[in-house]
């Protein structure tokens, strides 16, 4: 019997060393593993190198590690609900490696397949190809490290000529995700837009950690209704389902609309 039940977050983090790349799970503030980023904080863990498809905000989800500083760089695909992280990029902080959402969920998905790399369509004739985004700025504004020129292949496609550029998928050395179920053999079932990031993230590191609220025995779920199996998953740690969830816009109707 394969049991991949840890008996909590910190335990389950506890060999996460500085220095270390994570590809981590949520899509805004949706299925951010926050029982495992706060565990993650409580060690002390820094010069993170983190993959998520944004950094949350200023006091929740990967915004708190942002906060205290251990955060090295980020690639994210949406950074603009964080004003610690606008400071910490334009103050040559952080570097941030910013890339198409599309791209990023392939990226990942391709890493965790065993894929090198891919050519697609998105972001030919943008710097996205051609290089020069600044991923480091110097503290006086100016850029430090820009990003490099990809690979750009024209392909016959329908008859058609198109050019498509070259992306390198992502491995990371942990992964760290949220799922609304699982069971004890790591096979996992997420809810609704927590679905969109946290299955690829977790495909894609070597060692991958999820939080659940709630626990099952192998068998008890449908086995068709799981979307990621436990294949992909080393460690289950049960966070309940009384954890936070916070909301990062609310938006209240007005009367009559």
């Amino acid at each position: 019997m394969i049991d991949k039940q840890w008996a909590s977050a910190s335990d389950a983090v506890a060999d996460i060393p500085d220095g270390a790349s994570l590809a981590v799970g949520g899509f805004g503030l949706s299925g951010n593993p926050i029982a495992l980023i706060e565990a993650l904080l409580a060690q002390g863990t820094t010069g993170l190198s983190i993959v998520s498809n944004n950094c949350g905000v200023d006091d929740w989800g990967l915004g708190i590690l942002l906060r205290a500083q251990r955060i090295r760089k980020m690639t994210s695909s949406y950074v603009g609900e964080n004003k610690e992280f606008e400071r910490q990029f334009l103050s040559g902080e952080l570097e941030l490696e910013l890339t198409p959402q599309g791209t990023l969920a392939e990226k990942l998905r391709a890493g965790g397949s065993g894929i090198a790399a891919f050519y697609t369509q998105t972001g030919v004739g943008t710097q996205v190809a051609e290089g020069g985004l600044p991923r480091r700025y110097r503290s006086d504004g100016t850029v430090d490290v820009a990003s490099p020129a990809k690979d750009v292949r024209t392909f016959d496609v329908a008859g058609t000529p198109r050019e498509y550029v070259l992306e390198e998928a992502i491995t990371t050395d942990f992964s760290l995700v949220h799922a609304l179920a699982g069971d004890r053999h790591g096979n996992l079932i997420f809810n609704k837009a927590a679905r969109n990031f946290n299955p690829l993230a977790a495909m894609a590191g070597r060692v991958c950690i999820a939080q659940v609220e709630r626990l099952v025995e192998p068998g008890e779920l449908d086995p068709d209704s799981i979307h990621l199996p436990g294949v992909f998953v080393h460690r289950v740690v049960k966070v309940g389902t009384d954890i936070p969830k916070r909301i990062e816009r609310r938006t209240v109707a007005t009367e009559g609309a």
